[in-house]
């Protein structure tokens, strides 16, 4: 590259122009392909790019900290670093907002995109002191004045002067620094890069780029096969040189024949014209040597080892491949059955077992897993039905769920195909006519007492009145129902017995009789009127017992005769058990 930048430059003199010379870097940092240069002197942006171009790159991108911090290093080996340097960003002519723009604030690489991960603006809301406002604008980056981090980015004029810039070279592939095994004494190499880079540290040097051992008048180059991304140094003249550095060039080894360096190739290899590379001779390929794969031997040319597929060894013979019984290892492959195959291996499961993910699991109750909305009934090892609960029966077109089979206030009862004269109906409704299911008004049996009642099929609902500690609330039961029948039927009662004991009594005259003696007095008043209420509390408890009895008797003969459900609504469906 250098060459042709001399031919470039030989041949505008020999036109008679004026061709400025580049200036050289004052330090520079390679990784793998890519380098990163730093260059001194004012200049402007443009002036910059150009010589960038010239050496077949482009004014550095910052899309990283990564990139971030080779800049930092550039700039803490370099104590002539000027203020600030140009970086490859830029923004051309024209008004606009750059607040909404993103990371760059509306400017672009000069790589024609915006694309990064990073960015880092000394002054987030300036364009720059002395910027026209709506003029091109370059961005510059500079450690100077800058606390702990990472150098910051500053837009300027692009036509001022900034003190340097930096630039970036991408490079087909690299070389690592000159292998040199130690001597009596230190061998110092020179390395000089196709940009100008000069020095001794490097860690990669692109290709293009020279080594220089003076003590042993040595010059290599770094050169790389098309395609390759790794280089290997090299000269014209062939043969090997001195065996202390990079092994002589040699390709297998380096020995030392009457002082001369000399390079040995392996058994059955031949050494090539430049006198370093190998050759293995000319035969069969190596995969024509072995069954299934051939492996190369790369530290011995001709030597391969042969390989063999799962489910196969490698014969006596090294070459070719047999059959491997999976199913005589130990522990057995398989759960329960094996049957080996060429290659491989099928697993099969005993009877009454089946395969699920590659294990044999015992069959289970067809219903397992069933989605049954209320009960599954086996047919048999593998099939099942759904069964309802009494009052429901399977829907037709979804024979999983449940539907209450009488929904309105009169429906056909559910009647035994087998005894016709057995019939069945919901709770809540009664048989009527033999066939026929008629809902209950529990209204009208008085369930709600005073309370506001709402008769629902199969059931009933009561809105609470005054009086009721649920008021306003609708509810079965209203609380104080049942005492307000009790004391109903306990009045009803009293009155009975009054008139039982009075029909038993003699009126022959309304007129009372003399009066034989005075009533007593005193003490003895007091203990007639103690005596009465205690006999008359008595009688009272006597009676209540007697009703409660009766009471009970009454509910549950009635309770015989309905056919009641307690939730409010039997629309709803069954939840699964």
């Amino acid at each position: 590259m250098l060459g042709v930048l001399l031919l470039g430059v030989l041949a505008l003199a020999g036109l008679g122009l004026l061709v400025p010379a580049d200036p050289w870097p004052s330090g520079s940092q390679c990784v793998e392909s890519e380098c990163f240069a730093l260059f001194h002197g004012p200049t402007t942006f443009a002036n910059a790019s150009q010589v960038c171009e010239r050496l077949r790159g482009h004014l550095m991108t910052v899309r990283s900290s990564v990139a971030a911090e080779v800049i930092s290093l550039l700039l803490s080996g370099d104590g002539g670093a000027g203020p600030n340097l140009w970086i490859g960003l830029q923004r051309q002519q024209g008004c606009g907002d750059p607040g909404p723009l993103g990371a760059l604030r509306g400017f672009q690489w000069v790589t024609g995109d915006n694309h990064t991960s990073y960015s880092r603006w000394a002054r987030p809301d300036s364009d720059g002191d002395g910027a026209p406002p709506c003029g091109p604008l370059c961005v510059t980056v500079s450690a100077a004045g800058m606390g702990p981090g990472d150098p910051a980015w500053e837009a300027q004029p692009c036509d001022s002067e900034a003190a340097g810039f930096l630039c970036e070279l991408h490079f087909e592939a690299s070389c690592r620094p000159l292998l040199v095994e130690a001597v009596g004494h230190r061998i110092s190499v020179a390395y000089s890069t196709p940009f100008g880079a000069r020095g001794g540290d490097f860690q990669a040097l692109p290709v293009g780029s020279s080594a220089a051992v003076a003590v042993l008048g040595l010059q290599l180059r770094c050169a790389a096969l098309p395609g390759t991304a790794e280089g290997r140094w090299g000269r014209e003249a062939p043969g090997a040189w001195d065996c202390t550095v990079e092994k002589g060039g040699c390709e297998h080894e380096c020995h030392w024949s009457e002082g001369t360096p000399r390079c040995v190739c392996p058994h059955q290899a031949k050494l090539q014209a430049d006198g370093r590379s190998c050759v293995a001779p000319a035969g069969p390929s190596c995969d024509s040597l072995c069954a299934h794969f051939c492996v190369p031997d790369p530290t011995a040319p001709g030597s391969y080892t042969c390989m063999c597929a799962t489910g196969y060894k490698l014969a006596d013979d090294q070459h070719s491949c047999e059959d491997v019984d999976d199913c005589a290892q130990v522990p057995s492959v398989c759960q329960q059955r094996c049957v080996n195959t060429d290659g491989g291996f099928t697993c099969l499961c005993d009877e009454g077992f089946e395969m699920v993910d590659g294990e044999c699991v015992e069959l289970m109750d067809p219903c397992y897993g069933s989605d049954c909305e209320y009960q599954c009934q086996p047919l048999g090892q593998d099939t099942y039905k759904c069964i309802c609960a009494e009052g429901f029966r399977p829907k037709p077109e979804a024979p999983h769920l449940c539907e209450l089979f009488c929904n309105e206030t009169e429906c056909p009862a559910d009647c035994d195909p087998n005894a016709p004269q057995i019939c069945y109906c919901p709770e809540g409704f009664i048989l009527d006519e033999g066939s026929m299911c008629v809902d209950i008004d529990e209204c009208d049996q008085g369930h709600c007492g005073s309370h506001e009642c709402h008769n629902l099929l199969g059931t009933y609902e009561c809105v609470c009145g005054p009086g009721s500690p649920l008021e306003g609330q609708v509810s079965q039961d209203c609380d104080n129902i049942q005492l307000s029948r009790d004391k109903q039927s306990l009045e009803k009662k009293e009155e009975a017995i009054r008139e039982e004991e009075g029909s038993g009594e003699d009126f022959t005259s309304s007129v009372p009789g003399p009066t034989l003696s005075a009533p007593p007095t005193g003490p003895s008043h007091s203990v007639v009127l103690i005596g009465t209420s205690v006999s008359t509390l008595s009688l009272v408890v006597a009676l209540l017992a007697l009703l409660c009895h009766l009471r009970k008797k009454r509910i549950a003969a009635r309770e015989e005769m309905e056919y009641k459900c307690a939730s409010p609504d039997k629309s709803v469906a069954l939840q699964k058990f």
